[in-house]
């Protein structure tokens, strides 16, 4: 029997084709901006399907930075949708800002993350992308329970980068642990992009 060969269609190799013209114009002033901690375009295309997944829905996002994960929310988001999205850096969420002025859907807020989860009410959020230490490795248990029945976390640099921190594959295994652990989540780890884990929250 013979194989059949793998396809290498350009739509599946080019994820970044694909994403809003935000994201691209939003990625030429991070690399300006010599910020190293961008979102991945195809951690993008995914983001933007689970927020289409979200009809209606309550989202949150930990971690601003110049906004590249926050336009893939957005163009998956319905237009009953709403977004926050939370950073300390002003001068870098302030590009995030700028791109989305136009969008009456998203709030950007200038907050400690875990000062925000901790003022939130429980089962308030559909989805929640933790892309910064709050939410994620420090409250993680106080960002869980904002999620409402049937809700997603989703948490991406789980497979090894170049600009960790030492000792800092210990904390990514202890985060996978705890969230393939936990009795209410249905949780997947990905090997996409940096590394997804995504968790849906049964009750």
């Amino acid at each position: 029997m013979t194989s059949t060969p793998v396809s290498t269609n350009s739509a599946f190799a080019d994820n970044a084709a694909a994403l809003p013209a935000s994201w691209h114009q939003i990625g030429s002033r991070t690399a300006a901006l010599g910020f190293d901690m961008p979102s991945e375009p195809d951690t993008g295309t995914m983001l933007r399907l689970l927020a289409a997944s979200r009809p209606g829905g309550r989202l949150l996002e930990l971690g601003t930075g110049t906004g590249l994960a926050t336009v893939c929310l957005a163009a998956g988001m319905a237009a009953d949708s709403t977004l926050v999205s939370i950073d300390i850096d002003e001068r870098i969420q302030a590009v995030a800002r700028e791109a989305l002025a136009h969008d009456p859907r998203i709030r950007f807020v200038i907050a400690d993350g875990l000062d925000f989860v901790r003022d939130q009410p429980a089962g308030s959020f559909d989805l929640i992308f933790a892309d910064a230490w709050p939410g994620k490795y420090d409250g993680l248990d106080e960002t869980l329970a904002l999620l409402r029945p049937g809700g997603l976390y989703v948490v991406d640099d789980m497979l090894p980068q170049p600009n960790w921190p030492a000792n800092h594959q210990a904390r990514v295994d202890d985060l996978t642990a705890r969230l393939k652990s936990h009795p209410d989540l249905a949780t997947a780890s990905l090997s996409w992009a940096s590394g997804l884990i995504i968790a849906a929250r049964r009750s």
